[in-house]
């Protein structure tokens, strides 16, 4: 609880303004007393006004189900639709709780609440939504402070990274042109960067970056593993905008194990 004064001055008299609010109500009190022009209280002449405020704040934990860890007991998976969401709910400061699913034995109350059985699905209004594109919209909208939509001229910057990576990891063929398409798609967004960077709006972090970071971590991890293969030294603004999105409180607060992510991609790797 914190109290709060306002003094507003007047002409001939003045009014103080004070009130209270307390953290996660919208709701909060004022009460105006008015004071004669030598400073003095004048009796009987109190008025209690309501003053609604906004509020970004889940009034509670908002339950949302994850990929559980294949190599460790009780962590987070490696799934980056699954991060997406995680770190558009911490940058938002939004309080979750996180309910690991084993894949590979998909329980049954979790087919009953999404029979597609994909995660994440996070509980809104207790209605369970699937989808981290549909997710990370509909809290966007629920909760738009701070505001995190990217605009729609860039929201597709960087977007064709993923499905290239895809298809250098799972091609056997060094001649296929897989590798020159992620490596032309990875020059793009240097160059984006480079003249638009920090971040893809500029030089705030905003839903677009929280898409593809995950994505990016799967790429460097994955690529190397499996094709000892490296993003170029010379893609110097890529690397560092990788290097500043990994190193934020909410990136490592939601990030997979190395280990898990190796695992998650084994079977298409080439």
């Amino acid at each position: 609880m914190s109290m709060v004064k306002i003094t507003l001055p007047a002409a001939a008299a003045a009014c103080t303004l004070s009130f209270s609010i307390k953290h996660h109500l919208t709701t909060c009190q004022a009460t105006f007393i008015t004071l004669g022009s030598n400073g003095f209280r004048r009796p009987r002449s109190r008025r209690v006004l309501t003053v609604c405020t906004a509020s970004n704040s889940a009034s509670n934990p908002l339950e949302i189900l994850v990929k559980a860890s294949v190599t460790a007991p009780n962590k987070l998976g490696d799934c980056p639709f699954c991060q997406r969401v995680l770190l558009t709910l911490e940058e938002k400061q939004l309080p979750y709780e996180t309910k690991l699913v084993d894949l590979s034995n998909k329980p049954e109350w979790f087919l009953e609440i999404n029979p597609d059985g994909k995660v994440p699905v996070i509980k809104l209004d207790e209605k369970w939504i699937a989808d981290s594109d549909v997710i990370t919209q509909t809290l966007e909208e629920k909760y738009p402070d701070p505001p995190l939509a990217t605009p729609p001229e860039k929201a597709s910057v960087g977007s064709k990274i993923f499905s290239s990576f895809i298809g250098f990891l799972k091609s056997k063929d060094p001649a296929d042109g897989t590798e020159q398409a992620l490596l032309s798609e990875l020059n793009s967004f240097n160059d984006y960067i480079k003249d638009n960077g920090p971040f893809i709006n500029g030089k705030e972090v905003s839903a677009a970056d929280l898409s593809l970071g995950p994505k990016l971590y799967h790429l460097e991890i994955a690529l190397g593993h499996y094709k000892d293969w490296l993003i170029p030294d010379s893609l110097t603004y890529l690397r560092s905008y990788m290097k500043v999105l990994f190193s934020r409180d909410s990136f490592v607060k939601t990030i997979a194990a190395r280990d898990d992510v190796v695992v998650g991609w084994a079977k298409l790797s080439g």
